[in-house]
C-alpha cells in the first residue's frame, strides 16, 4: 500500500476514538434505552417469578433458550470468519476481522447472558459450580460456553496489541482510565523483531484452536437437547445441524455489521464490494451445506414414518407449522442461496439481503426447534405459546445490546486493523492522526 492510502487507513481506523457525533449519541441513546427496559423486565421477573412468561409445563423452554442459542451461533460465525482468513493467509482481511472479532465477544457475551435469564432463580447459579454433575449436558455446556469466551477474548485481543501501543504513542495526554488502558493493555510494545514473532505465533495458535472450540461449544449445545428423551430433539444429527446453522448465521451478521460500520464510519475507501463478494462465497458454502443436512435429517425420519416423527414432520410440512416453515425454508434459505449464487451487478446489496433473510430465518428455525417437539400438532404456534411482554422487552434488549455494545467497542479501540494491514500490505511509516478533541486536553474520563 503506498504511503498516502496508508496514511488515510490509518486515520480511518482511529477516526472515531474517543470522538463521537450527534448521530452516535441519538443512536446510542435509543439503544440504551432498550436495554434499560430489558433489564427493568427482567427484574420483574426475578420478582414475580416465571409466571410472568409464556412458558408452561409443555412449552417449557420459550423465546430465552431461542435467543441463547441464537447468539451463541452468531458468535461462532464472527470467530471462525477470523480464523479461517487469517489461516488461509487472505490478503483482504485486515479492514474486516476486528470488526468480525469483536462481533463474536460482543454477540457470546449476550447468549450467555440470555441463559441466565431464563433460569428462574438465579441466586442458585452457583449451584452448577459448587454440584456440577460430571454426566449432565448442562455442566459440559456452562464449561464449554466460558471456555469459548475465554478465547474469543484472547483471539480479540492478541491482535489489537499492536494497535493499543498506536494508540498510546499517537493520544500521549489522554489521561485518565482511558490512557491508563492503553499503557498497560499495549505491554511495551514496541514492535521489536521478537514481539513480532511472538505475537504472529499466538495469533496463529488462537486462529487453530477457536475452530475446533467453537465447533464443540455449539456440538455440545446441540447435545444439550439431543440426549432428552423428547422427540423431534433425541437426534444424532442435532450437532452438525447447530454447527452448520451456527456457521451461516454467523457469517450472515458479520456481513450485515460490517455494512453498517463501513456506512458508519466511511470506511468506503478500503471495505469494498470484493469483500462482501468473497464473504458471499462462505454465506453460499454453509447455506449449501445446511440444506444438505437439513434434508439428510427430513429424508431419513419422513421415509421411516415412525409414529411421533411423522406427526411432527407433517405438522412442519402441511400442517399448523408449515407457515413458519416455509418461511424459514424458502426465505431464509433459498432465496438467499439464489441471491448470492447468481453472478451480476449489486454483489453488496444482494449479500446484505441475503444475510438478513438468513438471520431472521434461523431465529425461526431455533424456535421451531425449541417449540415443535412440546407440540400435539393440533394448536397453532401462536395458540401453543404467547411470549409475554416480559419476554420482548428482554428480546429486545438482547437485540439491541449488540450495536450498542460494539458502539462502545470501537470508541475505545480502532475499528479496522492497522497492524494487520501493515503484516499484510507491507509495513509503512504512517502519519500519526491529529489528536481528537478528547485526547487532546488529557483530562480525567
Amino acid at each position: 500500500m503506498e504511503a498516502r492510502k496508508h496514511d488515510r487507513y490509518v486515520q480511518q481506523a482511529m477516526a472515531n476514538i474517543g470522538k463521537v457525533g450527534l448521530r452516535w449519541w441519538l443512536i446510542a441513546t435509543v439503544l440504551a434505552a432498550c436495554v434499560a427496559a430489558g433489564i427493568y423486565a427482567y427484574i420483574y421477573q426475578v420478582q414475580n417469578g416465571h409466571s410472568v412468561t409464556g412458558v408452561s409445563h409443555t412449552i417449557f423452554w420459550g423465546f430465552y433458550i431461542v435467543n441463547f442459542v441464537f447468539f451463541i451461533g452468531i458468535s461462532y460465525g464472527g470467530a471462525i470468519t477470523s480464523a479461517i482468513l487469517r489461516l488461509t493467509n487472505a490478503k483482504w482481511r485486515a479492514p474486516i476481522t476486528r470488526i468480525a472479532e469483536g462481533t463474536a465477544v460482543v454477540t457470546l457475551a449476550v447468549g450467555a447472558v440470555s441463559v441466565i435469564v431464563d433460569v428462574a432463580r438465579p441466586d442458585r447459579l452457583l449451584n452448577l459450580f459448587l454440584y456440577a454433575q460430571p454426566g449432565s449436558p448442562i455442566t459440559w455446556d456452562w464449561i464449554a460456553i466460558n471456555t469459548y469466551l475465554v478465547g474469543s477474548v484472547i483471539f480479540f485481543y492478541l491482535p489489537l496489541i499492536p494497535d493499543l501501543a498506536l494508540c498510546r504513542d499517537t493520544y500521549p495526554n489522554a489521561g485518565g482510565l482511558r490512557g491508563w488502558a492503553y499503557r498497560v493493555l499495549s505491554l511495551g510494545w514496541r514492535g521489536s523483531p521478537d514481539q513480532e514473532r511472538a505475537l504472529l505465533r499466538g495469533i496463529g495458535i488462537m486462529a487453530v484452536l477457536i475452530i475446533p472450540l467453537a465447533i464443540t461449544v455449539h456440538s455440545v449445545l446441540a447435545w444439550l437437547f439431543a440426549v432428552t428423551v423428547r422427540e423431534g430433539w433425541h437426534t444424532t444429527i442435532f450437532a452438525p445441524l447447530f454447527v452448520l446453522g451456527a456457521m451461516l448465521s454467523g457469517v450472515a451478521t458479520v456481513i450485515l455489521v460490517i455494512a453498517a460500520f463501513r456506512k458508519a464510519y466511511g470506511l468506503q475507501e478500503f471495505i469494498a464490494e470484493r469483500h462482501f463478494r468473497y464473504l458471499s462465497y462462505l454465506l453460499l458454502a454453509f447455506d449449501a451445506g445446511y440444506i444438505y443436512f437439513m434434508a439428510s435429517e427430513y429424508i431419513t425420519e419422513g421415509y421411516v414414518q415412525a409414529v411421533v416423527p411423522g406427526a411432527m414432520l407433517q405438522s412442519l410440512f402441511i400442517g399448523t407449522f408449515a407457515p413458519v416453515f416455509w418461511t424459514f425454508a424458502l426465505g431464509g434459505l433459498v432465496l438467499p442461496l439464489v441471491l448470492v449464487a447468481l453472478p451480476g451487478r449489486h454483489v453488496m446489496a444482494r449479500a446484505c439481503v441475503a444475510s438478513a433473510l438468513i438471520v431472521g430465518g434461523m431465529w425461526l428455525k431455533r424456535f421451531l426447534i425449541v417449540l415443535l417437539p412440546g407440540s400435539s400438532g393440533a394448536l397453532l404456534p401462536w395458540e401453543l405459546y404467547q411470549p409475554s411482554w416480559v419476554e420482548l422487552a428482554i428480546t429486545t434488549a438482547s437485540l439491541a445490546a449488540i450495536p450498542l455494545g460494539l458502539m462502545i467497542l470501537f470508541f475505545f479501540f480502532p475499528v479496522m486493523s492497522v497492524h494487520e494491514m501493515d503484516e499484510v500490505e507491507g509495513a509503512t511509516e504512517p502519519a500519526r492522526p491529529a489528536l481528537t478533541p478528547a485526547f487532546a486536553g488529557g483530562g480525567d474520563d
